[in-house]
């Protein structure tokens, strides 16, 4: 069971791999948000620990004090906080992560606030109670966040997380055998759910969907084969400008059916272990009308191919409560 009420003064954050998200919260109104790059890609704990730290005291200067922080990050966090296994720190070293990386939430929130109430969870796992949050309650939710990668999670009828890991992301979604491996399994794994269902799903699509990108955007450049996020993110939003113009959009769309398709068969996949009822679609890749048109592809897929899972309700927000909404729901998750 978590939070589900921000009321007092509170801070949040949203580790992603391209960004963090901040917000500043006093009871349930958010007073200021922010994305600020950085790289996940630096070795030096030193690089992220003040990257965040330097982050939320911009957010603390619109509230009068902090009364709790709460925060998400990719991977694996354990009950007190602890960063066991993140990999928005992928190029820290075993024996360093261990001394400097492990306690990274802790020592980032007394840095900001001092001893103060913190609650840190799995990316996805909030993208489920940002969805329960916005749907007033309603169970039975998936949670999807389409940003960097893909970030998933899962809340029962009551709305509570069942205490799983379900890191969606790792799930192996395409069988077939010519589908492409990803930077992280370095070859010994294909068809990721993540180079489908977060922004590498249309980036690698970008150049057949007659998007004019730079030479190094067309995958498979090297380019676009690494683990840095930052040129997928440039590349996503010649997409959304590209889709946007009339001349354009006949055949940018093509790609955003594409990845409606890639959804459709996913949540019909997951489906197998979760009762789902309810969809909620969040992140950069859902944003504007290629989102919305991605919706209804999945939503055609599940009718058409799955009709078993044709009751399946799929939810979305406003372009803004999209970028930052599981930031939002950060806030709300330690109790006070």
């Amino acid at each position: 069971v978590c939070g589900t009420d921000a009321s007092g003064c509170r801070l949040a954050f949203d580790l992603g791999k391209s960004d963090i998200k901040t917000v500043a919260v006093k009871d349930n109104e958010v007073l200021y948000s922010k994305e600020t790059e950085w790289d996940v890609t630096n070795p030096d704990p030193d690089y992220h620990f003040k990257a965040v730290v330097d982050a939320l005291l911009l957010a603390k200067a619109a509230l009068p004090k902090v009364d709790a922080i709460g925060g998400s990050a990719t991977g694996t966090v354990s009950g007190d906080n602890g960063a066991t296994w993140c990999d928005i720190f992928p190029n820290v070293p075993p024996d360093v992560y261990k001394a400097k990386v492990v306690d990274i939430f802790r020592r980032i929130a007394h840095e900001v606030a001092g001893d103060v109430p913190l609650k840190v969870i799995n990316d996805g796992e909030v993208t489920a109670l940002a969805a329960v949050t916005k749907l007033n309650g309603l169970g039975c939710v998936m949670g999807i966040s389409m940003g960097s990668s893909e970030g998933g999670g899962y809340a029962n009828a009551d709305g509570n997380l069942l205490g799983w890991i379900n890191e969606l992301c790792y799930i192996r979604l395409d069988l077939n055998p010519e589908a492409p491996t990803d930077p992280w399994t370095k070859g010994s794994h294909t068809g990721m759910s993540h180079m489908y269902l977060g922004q590498r799903g249309a980036t690698k699509l970008a150049a057949k969907a007659g998007v004019k990108v730079p030479e190094n955007n067309v995958y498979p450049h090297p380019d676009m084969c690494t683990i840095t996020h930052d040129v997928h993110a440039q590349c996503l939003k010649l997409i959304q400008k590209a889709m946007s113009k009339p001349e354009e959009e006949p055949e940018v769309r093509k790609l955003y059916i594409t990845v409606g398709v890639y959804l459709g068969y996913a949540l019909a996949q997951y489906s197998e272990f979760y009762k789902i009822d309810h969809v909620m679609i969040l992140g950069r890749v859902s944003k504007g009308a290629g989102g919305d048109l991605m919706l209804e592809t999945a939503q055609k897929v599940l009718q058409e191919e799955f009709p078993q899972f044709a009751h399946i309700k799929f939810h979305t927000a406003d372009d803004h409560f999209k970028a930052v909404g599981q930031c939002i729901a950060a806030a709300a998750l330690p109790t006070l």
